[in-house]
């Protein structure tokens, strides 16, 4: 499957947005969206003209997929299924994508990045509910108890990461026992507890062109 390679703070400054898409080095003083907070490219610093309708919905779609990790089929199965669902069709969006397995990994706190969470999962570093899953894509439900494989409760970038998990804060909707390395979802995400500055509605409008 093909996948973005490239640097992946290029993508923050192109969005004019810090999306935390490189773990702890986004909290350091190298942080490039800190250190060049314009667009990347020969012609970054000069890019004031003005932007169509069409321009910023394309942007908010770009920014919600570069934040989740995502390719453009993929992202557009998931606006269909927000779209068939009951309730508020970007709203529904946005909470699949909290729901995904290696986004509540990153929001617990087991890593630092999602592209790090996506990376364990497919290693087969956890169980959820004693079973194994190495999808990143699984949706969590209420109450899965989300382990960490025993064999693995001495990896030191994981325990690094559940230390320094506390600048982030764990969401109301997981509770996390550290000792066990173990996570349930204690409740579906909500809107009100994605805190990035998303306009779902502005996708909305771009895909119903």
């Amino acid at each position: 499957m093909a996948r973005y390679t490239g640097a992946s703070c290029r993508l923050c400054r192109r969005e004019n947005l810090k999306m935390f898409l490189k773990g702890d080095r986004c909290y350091s003083d190298k942080c490039a969206f800190e250190r060049r907070s314009f667009a990347p490219g020969q012609h970054g610093q000069n890019r004031f003209r003005k932007v169509s309708d069409y321009a910023v919905q394309l942007r908010e779609k770009q920014k919600v997929k570069q934040m989740y990790g995502m390719l453009e089929a993929q992202f557009r199965r998931y606006f269909e299924r927000a779209e068939r669902a009951k309730g508020v069709t970007g709203e529904n969006l946005l909470i699949m994508l909290e729901r995904r397995i290696d986004n509540t990994l990153y929001r617990a706190g087991f890593a630092s990045s999602r592209d790090q969470a996506r990376q364990m999962v497919r290693h087969d570093l956890f169980l959820v509910n004693g079973k194994k899953v190495n999808i990143p894509s699984y949706q969590v439900k209420l109450s899965d108890i989300i382990t960490l494989k025993e064999k693995n409760h001495k990896n030191e970038v994981i325990i690094d990461n559940l230390e320094g998990a506390v600048r982030r804060g764990l969401p109301s909707w997981l509770e996390l026992d550290q000792p066990k390395f173990q996570c349930v979802v204690k409740a579906l995400p909500n809107r009100d507890e994605i805190t990035m500055p998303i306009q779902e509605q502005l996708i909305v409008e771009l895909y119903s062109k």
